[in-house]
C-alpha cells in the first residue's frame, strides 16, 4: 500500500514553477491559476507530484514559492 497522495503533473508543474508559457501573460495566468486552485487548493502539502521529466517534489515543498511564481511570470 502506498501512503498519500501522488500526482503526475506532466507539464504543467515542476520544482521550481509552472510549465513553459513562453512568457505569454495570458498562457502564463491561465496556467498559474489552474495549478494554484486545481492542485494547491485542494491537495495537502504531503502530496508528491511526478513532472513529465526532472525531479519530483511536495506540494508543501513548492506552496510557499506561489506568490514569486506569479511576481515573476512564469
Amino acid at each position: 500500500e502506498v501512503d498519500g497522495t501522488h500526482l503526475f503533473t506532466g507539464d504543467s508543474l515542476f520544482p521550481g514553477g509552472v510549465g513553459n508559457t513562453d512568457r505569454d501573460p495570458v498562457r502564463f495566468g491561465s496556467l498559474i491559476d489552474d495549478v494554484e486552485h486545481k492542485i494547491f487548493d485542494r491537495l495537502p502539502d504531503e502530496t508528491w507530484f511526478y513532472p513529465g521529466h526532472g525531479r519530483d517534489s511536495t506540494l508543501g515543498a513548492e506552496r510557499p514559492s506561489l506568490p514569486e511564481w506569479r511576481a515573476r511570470g512564469w
